[in-house]
């Protein structure tokens, strides 16, 4: 999880991580609507590495930080 001071090259590589599967399969996580991670939080998050991306995802949109993340996407 995000601490209270995060690594700046994990924030990039969050901005820039995409979902491999699903609904929203190639979205950035940080362009995913919030219900969607708010779900899998309900459910239960993946294994791994996704999984702990998208629990950090889940905890930035709650918060209304994900638009930190948006001008790290690389276009």
């Amino acid at each position: 999880m995000l601490g209270s001071n995060p690594n700046p090259s994990h924030l990039v590589e969050l901005a820039n991580y995409k979902m491999p599967f699903g609904k929203y399969e190639g979205y950035y996580l940080a362009n995913i609507p919030e219900y969607y991670f708010v779900w899998f939080k309900q459910k239960g998050f993946p294994e791994g590495k996704l999984g702990r991306m998208m629990a950090e995802m889940y905890e930035l949109k709650l918060n209304g930080l994900e638009g930190l993340l948006q001008k790290l996407i690389k276009k």
